[in-house]
């Protein structure tokens, strides 16, 4: 088979990450302090991230979706506004998303080729890769999977088209993305009659009509259809009860269906490219553990922020040079604790707040969240939750300014 070769094209051992825990989240308090987590946010950068995960997770990980950079050569921003007109982009508050520049194609293939590699290494032998890219990259990034795990295990290439405005007057929109699925092994999981989807209903007034439809093959219409390798989901700015403003936000029905197709209950799913955490979230919804990682404290927020709302306990770990900045004084904050309840007060544009009840002064154990609704844009000021020794609160601003209170 033919390779891909660019300038500068090497494999050599990365630095791992070190890593250090900060905080465990239990949503609601869910078994709180102790019980274990089964889910784990990391902040630093993938490729240090990963080679540190791999004394532990080499050969461990069920699946893996990636939705890394495209090479757009473009900067994209985080809308933190709530309540905004999305007609009225110019009047929309923002705040530093990611970059995605690059010197040249080099340099970007050298970073897939890296990342690729070692995710290669840390699938379980019935694991699944799933990358998502679009025009850009994705013909170069085929060829790459093809060296890494080898062309007979490649499974699919998906096509996600979506609708929406586009600037362009002299070519067809451009409305798909491309997701190229390849295998560790030949004994991969496809749980084939959990993604079944209903027949059309001219599907079935035909089938209904005439006795040589199908050619005369008449299929279970009460089961449903396995998918095409095409799949239409609205992208998420249409959908408004999932919109975190995270930029190239991937729907969580889609995330669904690869994560249900390709893994088990109690696998293990990773996404080290977090961006909003829909992956986790998704994921976290299924009753699967996982992984996810980003180098954006933006983005590692927004996904502890969506994953407060499951059942699931996980860990947010940071590579020890990505440093937590909290602010511990502030004129602008101030808190009142009347028997069981905990209010805070604040002319600061809080995004998330939660409290440890009973903070050993180590490490931080949410046991209470609060979150910046969606659509409104209103939070909960109280809170309320059993005191159990010296209580710790850490909010977050809009502008990702981070404040923790000692009461």
């Amino acid at each position: 088979m033919p390779t891909l070769h660019w300038n500068g094209k090497h494999l050599s051992p990365p630095k791992p990450a070190s890593l250090t825990l900060d905080s465990t989240l239990h949503p609601s308090g869910r078994g709180y302090p102790n019980a274990r987590p089964s889910g784990r946010v990391i902040l630093g950068d993938n490729l240090e991230v990963m080679s540190a995960l791999l004394p532990e997770y080499e050969g461990r990980i069920n699946l893996i979706y990636a939705d890394p950079p495209f090479f757009t050569n473009r900067e994209f921003h985080a809308r933190v506004g709530r309540g905004e007109d999305s007609r009225k982009p110019a009047n929309w508050k923002l705040a530093k998303g990611y970059q995605d520049s690059w010197t040249g194609m080099d340099a970007y293939l050298q970073f897939l080729y890296e990342r690729l590699s070692l995710m290669h290494r840390l699938l379980a032998p019935n694991g699944t890769l799933y990358l998502h890219l679009d025009w850009h990259a994705d013909s170069h990034a085929r060829l790459i999977l093809d060296e890494i795990f080898g062309a007979e295990n490649f499974i699919n290439e998906i096509i996600w088209t979506y609708h929406g405005p586009s600037p362009i007057r002299t070519a067809f929109n451009r409305k798909h993305d491309t997701i190229l699925m390849y295998a560790k092994g030949k004994d991969y999981t496809f749980n084939v009659d959990d993604i079944r989807e209903p027949y059309n209903p001219n599907t079935l007034a035909t089938f209904k009509a005439s006795p040589k439809a199908g050619f005369g093959k008449v299929p279970d219409l009460e089961r449903g259809k396995v998918p095409e390798d095409w799949w239409y989901f609205p992208v998420v700015a249409r959908l408004h009860n999932e919109r975190t403003g995270y930029p190239t936000q991937k729907p969580e029905s889609m995330l669904e269906r690869i994560i249900l197709a390709s893994s088990n209950k109690n696998d293990l799913v990773a996404d080290f490219f977090c961006g909003s955490g829909t992956t986790a979230l998704v994921a976290a919804k299924n009753g699967r553990k996982f992984i996810t990682c980003d180098e954006s404290p933006r983005a590692v927020q927004t996904a502890r922020a969506r994953l407060s709302r499951t059942k699931s306990i996980f860990t947010f770990e940071r590579d020890t040079t990505f440093k937590m900045e909290f602010a511990t004084k502030s004129k602008k904050i101030g808190v009142k604790l009347v028997d069981d309840v905990i209010q805070l007060k604040t002319t600061l544009d809080v995004d998330f707040w939660e409290v440890d009840p009973a903070w050993d002064g180590k490490t931080f154990r949410s046991a209470a969240q609060a979150q910046r609704h969606v659509r409104s844009g209103e939070i909960p000021m109280q809170l309320k939750i059993k005191i159990g020794g010296k209580v710790c609160i850490r909010l977050i601003t809009v502008e990702g300014k981070q404040f923790q209170l000692n009461i």
